[in-house]
């Protein structure tokens, strides 16, 4: 867990607010702007390959369409993932989940968020993938569905996952004692975490990473409850800021 005072810089879907989401560009930018972590996004194609895309088809995202699970990983990336973004960003293909960890250095850690395990397909072809080399220990797997966190964790024990919500609960930390099992961390909405709830996560050892902060009001707040890291879409500018604020 993050012992600085400076919460980590973690770059939601790469650097999503300065280039197209979730492609080898953003999460390029995502480095180079010093994000420590990025966060992404991964389906099961038809051929059963680790497809990096938020949404569960190539509508929006994309030239393309349909259900990613439908398609081979050579028919998706066929589309264009970037033009819709903008002119320079003509031709970014929908990665694979490989070529993320390929193109970041080892330095930069990776939050990926499971959206659908396809009826627990993707359970082993995630943890295949991560126990390569040093896949393991850079990563840290979050989900909505936390049913198959607890499964991920009882098969590879040294995995760190983490509990995305979006609920304003009673007490954080209690509810990722209910999973008994080890959680690393806590990843709520950003507008429904307290100074109590981080303080509390950490006495008992849980990192607090709230989704998506995107404004320095936003980022004051969460810096002072002392939350472990922060979610943007702009990490560039977080950092900046927090390089500001530790001016002061």
């Amino acid at each position: 867990m993050n012992s600085s005072l400076q919460p980590l810089v973690i770059g939601h879907r790469g650097a999503a607010g300065e280039a197209p989401e979730n492609t080898l560009a953003s999460f390029r930018l995502a480095a180079e702007q010093g994000a420590q972590m990025v966060e992404l996004d991964v389906h099961l194609s038809a051929d059963g390959q680790l497809i990096v895309c938020h949404d569960d088809t190539l509508d929006r995202t994309t030239d393309g369409a349909g259900a990613i699970r439908d398609q081979t990983a050579e028919e998706i990336r066929r589309a264009d993932a970037g033009a819709w973004f903008g002119p320079a960003f003509a031709g970014e293909r929908v990665p694979l989940l490989s070529e993320v960890y390929e193109l970041l250095p080892l330095t930069v850690e990776i939050n990926v968020e499971v959206k659908d395990a396809a009826g627990e397909q993707l359970d082993a072809k995630l943890l295949d993938f991560l126990r390569q080399g040093t896949n393991l220990f850079r990563t840290v797997v979050s989900s909505f569905d936390h049913k198959l966190l607890v499964r991920l964790k009882a098969a590879e024990p040294e995995l760190r996952i983490g509990l995305l919500y979006a609920a304003d609960l009673y007490h954080h930390a209690s509810y990722a004692a209910l999973l008994e099992t080890e959680v690393w961390s806590l990843h709520p909405h950003h507008g429904l975490i307290g100074r109590e709830d981080a303080e509390d996560a950490k006495a008992a050892g849980i990192a607090v990473y709230p989704y998506t902060a995107n404004r320095p009001e936003e980022w004051e707040r969460l810096a002072a409850i002392g939350v472990s890291g922060i979610i943007t879409d702009y990490p560039g500018r977080l950092n900046d800021w927090l390089a500001q604020r530790a001016g002061r």
